[in-house]
């Protein structure tokens, strides 16, 4: 008997049937490697589309790991760098635009890249990357920082996107994903080079993109709000062009989607964070996880049914309430 379409948007937010290996490798292992990796993948044999995930500032992409293990029991490979150390001073994104070009380039060597990692370093036959199926993500400034290379931007101006003149184009994606991304502390004060136009539909991206936002994430707690309004999830949709999607995870704080056992100061003193007994960090994590998998299923595999229930039922399918949802999904695949 054929499931029935809440039944299959509900199961992306369930774990998926893959079991899942996180892995790390680094230039001790593999000369090549541009920055230290955690990937995610299935265990299993088969060939899985990519996902290059950057993490937040001042973040360990260690720190995701449960998060995209959801991701990647559904069928996908998430490769996560870590682009610069917990601390470091860097408010910029010059760095990291041009480390993610690297890292895009190098999942394809044919001695070091992806495939020779997944086989020879971790030790899993048969678990292939399909590169022709690769979506860009990001976390906070990483996801301003994936939007930047989706955009092409030249590492050292700013973008104007209604001028042709265009920087060295960026990797081939199919896909965007920016989970609660930031572009800075204000409109006055974004991060370099900027993103944001503060103009709507002025961002053509040339792939679909996902937008997930939370709804605490513009709360201050005692300082600065991690995702401030005007310069967090609600301004990068407004200014996307279509095909465009957005879902913000109403009861929940910046960080949430973590990892549990942080840093004291991470988890309780930096962003504000759901704190109702009833709810939960993995809630959010499966929420966030189960969106991206239906998001990636449309857009890298052409199945599109999972999405369409989740954004009609935003309410009754996932872990955490889904509130606003919008979506403009002409030409959905125009990326691919």
């Amino acid at each position: 008997m054929a499931s029935s379409p809440v039944a299959m948007g509900t199961a992306v937010f369930q774990p998926g049937p893959h079991p899942v290996a996180a892995r790390h490798v680094d230039q001790s292992q593999v000369s090549g490697v541009p920055k230290p990796l955690m990937v995610v993948t299935p265990a299993d044999a088969g060939t899985y589309p990519v996902a290059l995930f950057l993490h937040g500032w001042n973040l360990f992409s260690s720190w995701c790991e449960r998060l995209l293990s959801h991701v990647a029991s559904h069928g996908f490979i998430a490769v996560a760098p870590q682009l610069y150390g917990v601390g470091a001073i860097n408010f910029d994104d010059p760095k990291d635009i041009k480390a993610t070009r690297k890292l895009a380039a190098w999942l394809a060597d044919d001695h070091q890249g992806l495939a020779h990692v997944i086989t020879d370093v971790f030790a899993l036959p048969g678990v292939n990357p399909d590169l022709s199926r690769l979506a860009l993500a990001g976390h906070s400034r990483g996801g301003d920082t994936a939007f930047a290379v989706a955009l092409g931007l030249d590492p050292q101006h700013s973008i104007n996107p209604n001028n042709d003149a265009a920087a060295p184009p960026p990797p081939k994606f199919s896909a965007l994903v920016a989970v609660d991304p930031v572009a800075g502390l204000s409109k006055q004060a974004q991060v370099e080079p900027m993103v944001l136009t503060f103009k709507p539909r002025s961002l053509h991206l040339g792939m679909p993109v996902l937008v997930v936002g939370t709804g605490l994430g513009p709360k201050h707690i005692g300082g600065p709000p991690c995702a401030p309004a005007g310069v967090n999830h609600a301004e990068f949709y407004d200014e996307c062009a279509p095909p465009r999607y957005h879902v913000v995870v109403r009861n929940y704080g910046h960080l949430d989607m973590l990892d549990d056992g942080l840093p004291y100061v991470i988890n309780n003193c930096m962003c504000m964070r759901n704190r109702d007994p009833k709810g939960s960090k993995n809630d959010a994590r499966r929420t966030i996880g189960g969106v991206v998998v239906a998001f990636l299923r449309a857009t890298l595999q052409d199945d599109d049914q999972d999405l369409m229930v989740v954004l009609s039922n935003p309410r009754g399918l996932a872990p955490a309430v889904l509130d606003p949802v919008h979506h403009d999904d002409d030409d959905l695949r125009a990326g691919n």
